[in-house]
């Protein structure tokens, strides 16, 4: 990283850039004809480092210079949408993939289809990437949820991981003892509520586009069962992802319901014993419907989307790929790939198994998604806290959806 100039340092700071893999992150519309411009949030560790060397590696096989501009999350999107409908987008944008098809509406994004690789990726990555038919986004990895449980705590209990939802239940409820609950889940009114519940929604059979139907009214019910057991706290309301690990490794929890970046948090714990399987579904022998995280890369059209390409065709080659995974435990978009991963990190083994079956968040109602998801978790924390019956919470979501959409 070149060291920024005093004056440079504070306009950096102010537009909340992050140093990029040239200069100091001040990306202008006049950039050079050699250098590529990319957008996206990864401020954290190890994405951010691992995402410039990867884009360092790339765009020196292609011969050009890559410039990062890294944004806080609830920042990249508007900037986005703004530049798109502008035509002023960077050379390539990395987003979450739900916000896909916002993006692609504005019409700045060049299809992907036949212009970089996706032979034999998970259908699910696909779909994730795709807007009215057409695939604007492509995954390098992705990631999904499964159940962790305290090896020791169930040891001594004389029991096995539930598979069931039945036996999820009768489980959380037996493992709930004094300070420590059975369960563990984030049920916050924000996304990642809705994420963390829509593997029940899906695993009863309900659709995004009817939100008061009896199957949704089955899963909600469900969901509300673990709460008024006592095997899940009342506090799952407010709590992140992050804060249910916390709850997990501080032994107040004996499973929880959380995604493969929580691997390493969590094998940095002495003493912690833990096991990782496939989310409980339904009925016996079925699979799990998990939502589909990660992100997307997108190639925006412009003079340099040719150069743009090779560079995304490099990041998601087999080694790149395998790379990426590695440093964030994603489940690589290749089964191939992700077969490799699994040998070298068996851990993520239920994470892979769950892969094919896992679903885009927009596959069924493209832009119309966050709307829904809101009315969803909505209704989630009326139901749990017992504003209103499971059927009348998700009625008004139904409603509160369909005026959205009109």
């Amino acid at each position: 990283m070149s060291p920024c100039t005093r004056a440079a340092t504070a306009v950096c700071a102010a537009l909340a850039l992050t140093a990029t893999l040239s200069g100091c992150g001040l990306i202008t519309a006049e950039t050079p004809p050699n250098t590529l411009t990319v957008t996206d949030y990864y401020t954290a560790e190890p994405g951010n480092t691992a995402l410039t060397k990867i884009l360092r590696s790339c765009g020196h096989r292609v011969g050009v210079t890559v410039e990062r501009e890294v944004m806080p999350r609830a920042q990249l999107v508007p900037k986005l949408l703004r530049d798109g409908a502008a035509k002023s987008l960077p050379d390539l944008v990395l987003s979450d993939n739900p916000d896909l098809p916002k993006l692609a509406s504005t019409g700045a994004l060049l299809p992907l289809e036949g212009r970089v690789r996706t032979d034999g990726f998970y259908d699910s990555v696909l779909k994730a990437g795709t807007y009215q038919n057409k695939l604007y986004g492509v995954a390098p990895g992705v990631n999904g949820l499964a159940l962790f449980y305290d090896k020791a705590v169930f040891e001594k209990a004389g029991l096995e991981p539930p598979t069931t939802w039945k036996e999820l239940r009768e489980t959380a409820a037996k493992l709930t003892v004094g300070h420590r609950y059975g369960l563990a889940l984030s049920a916050v009114a924000t996304e990642e509520g809705t994420w963390s519940y829509e593997p029940f929604f899906w695993g009863a059979g309900a659709d995004l586009g009817q939100l008061d139907s009896a199957r949704s009214r089955s899963a909600l019910t469900y969901w509300t069962s673990l709460f008024r057991d006592g095997s899940v706290s009342t506090s799952a309301l407010n709590w992140q992802q992050s804060d249910v690990a916390e709850q997990f490794i501080g032994r107040h929890a004996a499973m929880m319901i959380n995604g493969s970046w929580q691997l390493a948090s969590l094998g940095a714990q002495k003493g912690l014993d833990y096991g990782v399987v496939p989310l409980p579904t339904r009925r016996s022998g079925g699979a799990p419907v998990t939502p589909l995280g990660g992100e997307t890369w997108a190639v925006p059209k412009g003079d340099k989307q040719d150069r743009a390409l090779k560079v995304l065709n490099c990041v998601l080659s087999r080694d790149h790929m395998l790379q990426w995974a590695q440093l964030r435990a994603d489940i690589p978009a290749d089964p191939a790939v992700a077969q490799r991963l699994v040998k070298k990190q068996p851990e993520l083994a239920p994470f892979v198994a769950s892969a094919p079956t896992a679903r885009s968040r927009t596959a069924e109602l493209g832009t119309a998604y966050p709307t829904v998801s809101e009315a969803l978790r909505t209704a989630l924390q009326q139901a749990v806290t017992g504003q209103l019956s499971p059927a009348k919470a998700l009625a008004d979501a139904q409603r509160q959806a369909q005026s959205a959409d009109h």
